[in-house]
């Protein structure tokens, strides 16, 4: 088993959104080596009980030690509401990284003032959410929208279908109307919609997710642990609750192709 820099990164989601910011991470550090669980056979979190959120993210990340990770990377706004302190409690030596809304770089990129939320109605109902509101959003207007159904879309591989562009639309349409110019996009699973995004909004509107900001964080967290690799450009492994084979089947749309997708039955 590969330790100190050549560990592994485990990266987690209770689907296939965290493969957006998987993508960021590969990105920025190429020469990582990832580890990446969807726990598909429990989507979607945002129905689930905090307690829930938390058994389910304990066990993720007891395999991920297992495998030696170096560090933890929790892809998944509604698991990072539930279960990121408790992780770090547990696990106060392991760099452990989330997700939250960009409430700060909308709040400073907006020029009507206006900024739009799409997120999923557990992370707009959590007590952090409302907390970045009071701390970063005091000088603009946030609206909300819960978008129930764009994630199972997403699960399904659908990117495009007349289906997903008319609930897409009905979710954005009314930030556009309330002159909302910056659009915050609050689930993993929403950066795979904005090739269908970019086709509904003006140019001028700005969108944003924190993906980038994510895998900048964990370089950094790496960097002062004198953890980043330095071989060259690894293949990423993925385990998933539900079906590899339909996760496989999934991987060549919103990844790349990939034959090393096994079950995880904890």
């Amino acid at each position: 088993m590969a330790e100190g820099r050549e560990a592994p990164i485990g990266v987690f989601d209770s689907g296939v959104g965290g493969l957006s910011v998987l993508g960021e991470i590969s990105r920025l550090l190429p020469a990582e080596s990832l580890l990446y669980v969807a726990d598909c056979g429990h989507i979607p979190y945002g129905e689930k009980s905090p307690a829930f959120i938390r058994e389910r993210c304990a066990q993720v990340a007891d395999f991920f030690l297992e495998q030696g990770a170096k560090a933890l990377v929790l892809a998944c706004n509604t698991a990072t509401v539930a279960a990121v302190a408790d992780l770090r409690e547990r696990h106060p030596l392991w760099p452990i990284v989330g997700m939250e809304p960009a409430v700060k770089p909308a709040a400073a990129a907006t020029r009507s003032g206006v900024v739009g939320v799409l997120a999923t109605t557990g992370t707009l109902q959590s007590a952090k959410f409302a907390a970045l509101l009071d701390r970063f959003a005091n000088d603009v207007k946030v609206i909300t929208q819960p978008c129930p159904g764009l994630v199972e879309l997403i699960e399904a591989g659908d990117l495009h279908s007349p289906v997903l562009r008319e609930l897409l639309a009905g979710y954005v349409q009314p930030l556009l109307d309330a002159g909302c110019d910056t659009l915050i996009l609050g689930c993993t699973h929403y950066p795979f919609l904005k090739p269908l995004l970019s086709q509904m909004i003006p140019p001028t509107i700005i969108l944003i997710d924190t993906g980038a900001a994510v895998a900048r964080q964990l370089q950094r967290l790496l960097e002062k642990d004198q953890l980043l690799a330095n071989g060259p450009a690894r293949q990423a492994q993925f385990w998933t609750s539900a079906s590899p084979e339909h996760f496989r089947n999934i991987l060549p749309t919103l990844w790349k192709p990939s034959d090393i997708v096994r079950s995880f039955s904890r």
